[in-house]
């Protein structure tokens, strides 16, 4: 099969840099490939071949470079299983990490010689266990309601808990716990890397930071071979966007430093080399843009931006002496593809070539004010023969913690073919623009945010960009729940709308959902007990009289994030009153459509929906509605 031209993400350098391992989008679902390193030549790809059939998610390797582990989600569910194949190109073996006993497992990475994993329970509970690929043999590290395993490395083992935005560290050793940071309701910090300990296995090993970031002074350590542990971790911690920090932990208590922090820009993702000489860091600035910085972990320093390669960049792995970094650059006319940077001369190297698709709109970053003053903001895509008010799609992203940045999207190329321009908002509750934005929607406050998405509506059409007659809602995951809730609430002002694995009620959400994903959202929209009524008004279910304009949902067959029935209630609970809705469902994908053919799918669906209800006709050549597809 030709690899070319296809997309590519989620690299793993390993870390004595004579491989790479990425995932890559093929006809089906997608799947790992190995490639082998000479200095950054790189070799043709070799198909990690697993017995278990769906997409592949994460890949990392051993610090020893012995082994790959990866990430799968059987037939495209949510409940994923961790595989182990060898480095060795003639061995083809694979062997799962877990028994079916398990809900799902999550690859967390590697302590030494073992495997990290995270094994969630149906009762919310989770499991911290280290493995060996060898003898097989299993340690169980920690269990507990809510947590998840973060970072290991010889004895120190970081545990994540609390709800979504409202999230802390432990770490634990010697049968100790140190919670890392006193408790600041609403912040989050996560993730977090374990910096020392890790001599035996580095390549290129100092201590001379050890100089710049000594211990609490006159603090006698907590770890009885003399040492001390430290921390550094993601976190907006006493902020309000994220920066990164560094936590010394010793018997007498913990101290913080701030590393890097960057003035209205949220740290988007980090990693540390394995010789901790270099932090590869990912700023979310300009309203969405991705920008690049190396820095030094030796001495401190801050090197000048690298350039990228389009206008959002995510997934950063590093060899293990700092030299070499992978990195997934995308923008709105370019899909993911993996590079290769040497970190020394700022130069990259292109893996695959990008993946050809059709021209996309260059985004132009818009800022609308919402009824009570607060600044909502969002991406417009015009369609190229937009002239005055026309045919608009207001998108909305997942999460609700998520954020429309200016990224590759398989949906907005075909909305903008058929004539029809975006608007990718950010409402109160999106992430990249501080950690008050982010709770600005939390339960109660929830219908102000909902109040945004005809704010925003209502804003497009005064600026003569919407026509008021074909305005759509639509949106995925959390964005479909809005879709929903925008038509059912405000039934005056969208004519159309397409919700995608969107819930319909939250109280129904909750007694279906992944209990572990039910136990984390209480921080978002409330408890299903406590705010029980809270719930029900809120959920666009219960207003279903009042819906007018044509719905379509589109779900996954195997989601079990947001069930299916949350589709399939509220179309037929529309087609019992008359009202034109249907839902499609999509076998063999989840929560997230990862089949190029579904995703192409998907985006016809929603085109044809928008034309239809709004009288346009559809497209020759579209693909016709039906209830499943394959």
């Amino acid at each position: 099969m030709d690899l070319f031209g296809r997309p590519t993400y989620g690299a793993s350098v390993s870390p004595d840099g004579s491989a790479f391992a990425h995932i890559i989008v093929v006809d089906g679902y997608p799947r790992a490939v190995q490639r082998y390193l000479t200095g950054t030549r790189v070799s043709a790809s070799r198909f990690v071949n697993l017995p278990v059939i769906g997409p592949v998610t994460k890949v990392a390797y051993s610090p020893d470079s012995r082994w790959l582990a990866c990430q799968v989600r059987p037939e495209g569910g949510e409940r994923s299983q961790v595989w182990l194949v060898t480095n060795d190109p003639a061995d083809s073996r694979a062997w799962r990490v877990g028994t079916d006993d398990d809900t799902k497992d999550e690859l967390v990475g590697w302590d030494g010689l073992r495997i990290a994993v995270n094994v969630e329970h149906d009762d919310c509970t989770a499991e911290s266990r280290l493995i060996d690929p060898v003898t097989h043999e299993v340690e169980i590290v920690d269990r507990r309601f809510g947590g998840r395993f973060i970072d290991s490395w010889a004895g120190s083992h970081l545990v994540r808990q609390g709800p979504r935005c409202d999230r802390f560290l432990s770490l634990l050793r010697n049968g100790r716990e140190v919670v890392l940071l006193p408790h600041d309701p609403g912040s989050t910090t996560d993730p977090g890397v374990i910096l020392d300990d890790k001599k035996p296995l580095r390549l290129h090993y100092t201590d001379s930071y050890a100089d710049l970031y000594p211990p609490a002074a006159d603090v006698p350590s907590w770890d009885p071979r003399g040492g001390y542990v430290r921390v550094v971790a993601r976190s907006d911690h006493d902020a309000d966007f994220f920066r990164l920090i560094m936590m010394t932990a010793t018997r007498g208590g913990v101290s913080r430093r701030v590393l890097a922090e960057r003035d209205g820009a949220d740290l988007d993702a980090f990693e540390v080399s394995e010789d901790n000489s270099t932090v590869a860091l990912l700023w979310n600035v300009d309203g969405g843009r991705s920008e690049l910085q190396l820095m030094s972990l030796v001495d401190g320093t801050l090197f000048d931006p690298i350039p990228l390669d389009g206008q959002v960049a995510s997934e950063p792995s590093l060899s293990a002496d700092g030299r070499l970094l992978a990195l997934t650059p995308e923008g709105p006319g370019r899909p993911r593809s993996v590079e290769l940077c040497d970190t020394r001369t700022g130069e990259w190297v292109r893996i695959t070539r990008p993946p050809r698709v059709p021209r996309s709109a260059e985004p132009e970053f818009r800022r609308i004010r919402a009824r009570d003053g607060l600044e909502l903001n969002g991406w417009l895509y015009r369609a190229s023969e937009a002239d005055g008010p026309g045919p608009v799609a207001v998108w909305f992203h997942g999460g609700p913690e998520g954020q429309a940045r200016p990224e590759y999207s398989y949906v907005f190329p075909t909305l903008l073919a058929a004539g029809i321009t975006v608007f990718a908002a950010n409402v109160r509750g999106s992430s990249g623009f501080g950690r008050a934005y982010v709770h600005a929607d939390d339960r109660h406050r929830r219908w102000a945010g909902i109040t945004d998405g005809v704010d925003i509506a209502e804003a497009l059409i005064a600026a003569g960009i919407a026509d008021p007659r074909r305005i759509a809602a639509t949106g995925r995951s959390y964005g479909g729940y809005l879709t929903n809730a925008l038509i059912a609430f405000h039934p005056e002002v969208f004519t159309a709308a397409v919700a995608v694995c969107g819930m319909s009620d939250l109280q129904t959400f909750y007694a279906n959902t992944e209990p572990w994903i039910g136990a984390a959202a209480v921080s978002k929209y409330g408890d299903p007990v406590a705010d029980a009524e809270l719930l029900a008004a809120l959920s666009p279910l219960r207003k279903v009289d009042d819906i007018v304009a044509p719905l379509r949902t589109i779900h996954g067959g195997n989601d079990t994030n947001v069930p299916v029935t949350e589709s399939r209630q509220i179309v037929e609970a529309l087609q019992r009153r008359g009202r034109r809705a249907d839902c499609v469902v999509v076998e063999g994908e989840g929560h997230d459509f990862t089949r190029p053919a579904n995703r192409q799918y998907l985006a016809d669906l929603v085109r044809d929906w928008l034309l239809e209800s709004w009288g346009a006709g559809v497209p020759v050549g579209a693909v016709g509605v039906g209830s499943s597809a394959g």
